[in-house]
């Protein structure tokens, strides 16, 4: 299993890419090197012999000086041949090797030379040693050829040296790549597995450790990410708890209520005063319900793209004084005020407008301390049309403000029976509707602020609603 690990597979594509760094070098430089070398010498050996063969005294009883003091200049050994052309056949007439010429007798440098009547060179193996030649013809009393041979021994040794150490080297490198790599990428598999770890214990549900792994590269920005994730988990968690336990209540108090009711309404004695406030308040009790369960399915429909919204030319002025008069008989005491100048032309649905402000009112007058003013806006701000509900209570903290459009938030310490899911519902209905839904909370003053495309007054009038 180790094999099949990240680490393992790092480290072995690092000795791969060694490897296939070390093979370039060894089958592309090297014989690259080994050319240059031998070339070098070859280029030599050309631009000294016609040099030395317009050196050749006509004499040929000088000529055992001559090739003795050529290769002394040119650093090579000297070779005089004459040709004869029937058969093609060369005749070694002086040499700087004082041993023996029989090596050179048959030379195919010398002989090409003699052939084509052209200079030659060329690289050959001489007795099992590799050496560079260059031969120039000249027409002297017949034919006669200057051969310059030199041993590649020197070059070719300080290439094979550079091969040697090169494998040496490699092989050295190869072994601390692969243990550097292994080490380095087996620290980088551990920080993967402890990813994995969180990962399990979030798909698991348990979101109460952080995610830790440390670093500023992907990998850490992975797991920042990953603990961004297990926080907003473990906050829709907690507010499913909430949201359930509230979700109970509320429905089981409507419940008992109501089957307390009835069993009292069973009772033949009540006089028709009381049986008509029984019936008020089971009423108020079959609104609640119903209330929840309208919530509950407008948050089902717009899960699963079902809510529709029919766009509209509307008022928001006069939407906003229908939702005034409409909370005016429950507002518990809190002053209402509506501002508006006028029609505010836009474009939305009317019943849903109407819906997100009822949210919005009815969660200012239930979240702010009696006697809180609470004030009705609608105005026109540029290509937009805002209605805002504005109140003077204690405002909220950073942290609630920056939740409370979650689903099943509640504020803490709130007094409020409501299931959380108003304003979740609201921003999502202001979405569908091409428009916004924003808060403005500091101390002392709470805005919530819709804002839908809105229709210039000409059109309005003329009945041709436009998105301007």
């Amino acid at each position: 299993m180790r094999l099949r690990g990240v680490g393992a597979r790092l480290s072995l594509a690092l000795l791969l890419v060694v490897t296939g760094v070390l093979g370039i070098v060894y089958t592309v430089v090297l014989p690259s090197l080994e050319r240059r070398l031998v070339g070098a010498k070859l280029s030599q050996l050309e631009r000294a012999a016609p040099s030395l063969a317009r050196q050749l005294p006509a004499n040929r009883f000088r000529w055992p000086d001559f090739v003795a003091n050529a290769a002394a200049s040119a650093n090579a050994r000297v070779v005089l041949y004459d040709f004869l052309p029937a058969p093609p056949t060369l005749s070694v007439v002086g040499d700087s090797n004082p041993v023996s010429s029989t090596d050179v007798a048959t030379d195919p440098i010398a002989l090409r030379a003699a052939r084509t009547l052209a200079p030659a060179r060329g690289r050959i193996t001489r007795d099992g040693e590799p050496v560079a030649e260059a031969a120039v013809p000249l027409v002297q009393n017949g034919t006669v050829v200057l051969l310059l041979t030199a041993s590649l021994e020197d070059p070719l040794g300080s290439v094979d040296l550079v091969r040697r150490r090169l494998l040496l080297a490699g092989a050295l490198g190869l072994a601390a790549s692969l243990l550097v790599g292994y080490l380095a990428a087996s620290l980088f598999a551990r920080r993967i597995a402890r990813l994995e770890r969180a990962a399990e214990q979030i798909a698991g549900g348990r979101l109460d450790e952080p995610v830790r792994v440390g670093g500023r590269d992907e990998l850490g920005a992975l797991a920042e990410t990953f603990e961004r994730m297990r926080e907003r988990l473990a906050q829709l968690d907690h507010a499913r708890r909430e949201f359930i336990a509230n979700a109970s209540h509320e429905l089981r108090t409507p419940l008992f209520s109501l089957g307390g009711f009835l069993e009292l309404l069973a009772d033949e004695e009540l006089d028709e005063r009381t049986r008509r406030e029984f019936l008020a308040t089971m009423r108020s009790q079959v609104e609640r319900l119903t209330k929840l369960a309208t919530d509950l399915l407008d948050l089902s429909r717009l899960d699963v793209g079902r809510l529709h919204v029919e766009l509209q030319e509307l008022d928001l002025g006069e939407l906003a004084r229908g939702v005034v008069e409409e909370f005016a008989a429950v507002a518990d005491g809190h002053p209402l005020g509506l501002e508006t100048a006028g029609p505010v032309p836009a474009l939305g649905d009317e019943l849903r407008v109407q819906q997100i402000g009822r949210i919005l009112l009815e969660n200012a007058l239930r979240h702010t301390p009696p006697e809180t003013p609470v004030r009705v806006v609608a105005r026109r701000e540029g290509e937009l049309a805002v209605l805002a509900v504005e109140d003077a209570g204690p405002g909220l903290a950073p942290e609630q403000a920056d939740q409370i459009f979650e689903r099943f938030y509640r504020g803490e310490g709130s007094v409020a029976s409501g299931s959380g899911l108003g304003l979740s519902i609201a921003r999502q209905l202001a979405l569908l509707m091409g428009g916004t839904l924003g808060l403005t909370a500091e101390p002392g003053r709470t805005c919530f602020r819709l804002a839908l495309p809105a229709i210039p007054r000409e059109n309005a009038r003329s009945g041709e609603p436009s998105l301007q």
